[in-house]
This record gives structure tokens, sequence and C-alpha cells, in this order.
């Protein structure tokens, strides 16, 4: 642990963070930890309030302090920097850590992301915290892939998503939890900013993200000097879980640059 931090690491190499969602569990990025841990030392943590990591929140929860863990692992784990691969809520962490120490982010990979609140994914956040209110965590849970994956990989995958039900129900983090999250996501709002980035940057969208419009990476794209616009046509707003080999191509061409 690092400063209540679950982390692990895997492979050798410069060292790449990668930042889970909404979720916030490391494991997400099961599905591209082999490819990437074959050049680098990657690092996985669990956001703060999940998975393995102190599960006490502020009264208030923010951005600014997902990007503070960030580089608390940077400094704990004693590197003089690193590259963050954030998905979402993950790069969002990512857009603050980089404005806050520029010198400490090598590069940004912003799979996902957004520099504002889009109404788009407003009237989600919406929709989801009204499951989890009135229907409780099962039905919030169950809705998840829906936002998260195309209707296709969803019919196709519906025993493995049906067992992994249960794995989130059991590991829960609580209703409390995720309205704090959400409502830091929400708040977010860096795009005024967004010129201050000076590591190098690829805004990676799915073109057929039910979540997060692609618009918004390429408003990423456009408002950092210098940024790559990548988007994959098919995939979701999960796309480097439904599609991880073209997902992990991407990654690692940015990166092999």
């Amino acid at each position: 642990m690092i400063d209540g931090l679950y982390w692990e690491a895997h492979g050798s190499g410069p060292p790449l963070i990668l930042s889970a969602g909404l979720g916030g569990s490391g494991n997400y990025w099961l599905p591209n930890l082999p490819a990437l841990a074959e050049r680098h030392r990657v690092i996985l943590y669990d956001h703060r309030g999940t998975g393995r990591s102190d599960r006490a929140l502020p009264e208030r929860v923010t951005v600014e302090q997902m990007g503070e863990d960030i580089l608390a692992l940077i400094a704990g784990l004693g590197l003089e920097g690193a590259t963050i691969v954030g998905h979402a809520a993950g790069a969002v962490a990512g857009l603050v850590a980089a404005l806050a120490a520029p010198g400490r982010i090598a590069r940004l990979i912003l799979v996902n992301g957004w520099p504002a609140p889009d109404p788009h994914f407003l009237r989600c956040f919406d929709a989801r915290l009204a499951l989890l209110r009135n229907s409780g965590p099962r039905a919030y849970l169950r809705a998840q892939p829906l936002f998260l994956y195309p209707a296709n990989w969803i019919s196709e995958h519906a025993a493995r998503l049906a067992a992994e039900d249960e794995v989130h129900l059991a590991h829960f983090a609580g209703a409390e939890t995720y309205e704090k999250r959400i409502a830091a996501l929400a708040a977010f709002d860096v795009d005024a900013r967004l010129g201050e980035i000076t590591a190098p940057t690829l805004a990676l969208a799915a073109a057929d993200d039910m979540l997060v419009p692609s618009n918004c990476s390429k408003r990423l794209a456009e408002g950092i000097a210098g940024a790559r616009l990548a988007t994959m046509q098919y995939g979701g707003h999960a796309c480097n879980v439904t599609d991880p080999d073209t997902f992990n191509r991407l990654v690692l061409d940015f990166l092999g640059e």
C-alpha cells in the first residue's frame, strides 16, 4: 500500500500507470496487461474508495484528489515520472496530474476522457444514479454493461456478464462512494487549461461509445498542443476490454514513437 492505495507491478521497462474508470479497480486492465507488460513496468492500482484500497472517502470527492493519488504513487514508488494510461475517470485524473506536476508525467493516453461536462454523459450519470437510489446495487450493476459495451458484444458474452454481476455485487464499494465519485466527474472542467498540458498526449476514443461521446476526445486533441486523436470504430466505452488487440496496438505504437 502507498498512502492507502493498493498497487501491484508487472513486467519491466519504462513505468506505465494504468488508471481505471468509475469502478476504480486495477483489474479492469487485465485484458491489456500481458501485451503492455512485455515492454513496460505496468503499475495497476485501485482508486481510493474502491477495491483493495482504503475505502474511506472525504465528505466531498474531487478529480483533483484522484490526480493527487497518481502523483502519490509516482513518488511512493520512487519514480522520476511515469506515463499515464487513464480510462474515463482515470483519464481526467491523469489530466489533473499533468497540470499539477508536468515534470512527472512522461506521456498521457486519455481513453474516452473529457475536458468538461458533456450533456450526454450527465444524462447517463443521472440515469445510473436513479437506478442505484431507487432500485439498489443489483439493478445498477445489471444495467452497467449497457453503458460500457456494444449491444452485439453483450449478447455474445451474456454468461460472462452474469457471472461478473455477482462478483461486482460481492465487492460493491457502496452507494455513497459512487454518489461522491460521480459528483466529482460531473463537476470536472479543465477545458480552459488544456493549453497548459505539455506531456505528449494521445486521445483515444471509441466511435460507438454510448457513455462518453467521441467528440469529447476530439476536443482534448484540439486543445492540447501536439496531441493526437485515435478513434476505434468498434468497442464501446470499455473498448480496451471488447477489442484489446486494437487497443493494445494503438497504445504501444504511440509509446514506441
